[in-house]
């Protein structure tokens, strides 16, 4: 799940953050202190479950979220008791009063996270199912170097490393990498979906060449690939790794 986490007072922020970085499986997408950026943050992004104070500057989170048409799961997150039975009368996910007990939270996200995967499966069900036509990858790709294309074998890839507007293909059968004019997009649009992973915003690796996982760190050969941040939980959930 993508969560927003929304309260004017920096510390409830970071008690929250903590929170959902020991939970494993919630990706926190932005933090804000400012409830009137929340419409903002809601139209540039894919927020399934909001963290969200009630006083604030401003606008409160009641009226915030009676101002929403299309509101993601909702938390409440408050030092005043009074104010759940509005909460609830809103359809909020859960209600909780600071200090926050890590163990009430666990249930909260609970709550939230049965409700988001039951939403998923309604989502499946429904979407009809398409008939579309096979087509098997290419085993190879064509990049453009020094002035000419070369061909590159889809399995000899190791990993491949963005350099501003360059990518630089590291292979198993040559020495030096292979330094195009090109972004990751347009690779990837090129190579088999399931066999190449992003783990970090400057790098690519080719799953079947992965040797080992240490911590947040890919292994392939002897170069040790950083896995960044944002993309933790999803490389942990393609190679089937708990986190």
């Amino acid at each position: 799940m993508n969560c927003l986490i929304v309260d004017d007072e920096p510390l409830a922020v970071d008690v929250i953050v903590s929170y959902v970085e020991q939970v494993g499986d919630i990706n926190i997408v932005e933090t804000t202190n400012n409830p009137l950026e929340v419409i903002r943050i809601l139209k540039q992004h894919q927020i399934d479950l909001v963290f969200l104070d009630i006083e604030m500057p401003n606008l409160n989170g009641i009226d915030l979220v009676k101002t929403l048409d299309h509101l993601p799961q909702f938390i409440f997150t408050t030092a005043y008791p009074q104010y759940a039975l509005d909460g609830f009368n809103l359809n909020a996910t859960d209600y909780l009063v600071k200090p926050i007990p890590f163990s009430r939270f666990l249930k909260a996200v609970s709550r939230a996270r049965e409700v988001y995967e039951l939403k998923k499966s309604r989502e499946n069900v429904a979407e009809p199912t398409k008939v579309t036509e096979i087509i098997p990858p290419k085993d190879y790709i064509f990049v453009k170097a020094e002035y000419e294309n070369i061909k590159i074998d889809v399995p000899d890839i190791r990993y491949m490393q963005g350099l501003k507007d360059y990518i630089k293909i590291y292979t198993h059968s040559r020495t030096k990498a292979i330094l195009t004019l090109s972004s990751f997009k347009e690779i990837l649009d090129k190579l088999p979906e399931k066999q190449f992973l992003r783990v970090h915003r400057s790098y690519v690796v080719n799953i079947n060449a992965i040797r080992a996982v240490l911590k947040r760190k890919i292994i392939i050969d002897d170069i040790r690939i950083p896995i960044g941040e944002t993309y933790k939980n999803e490389v942990y959930k393609q190679l089937n790794i708990l986190g």
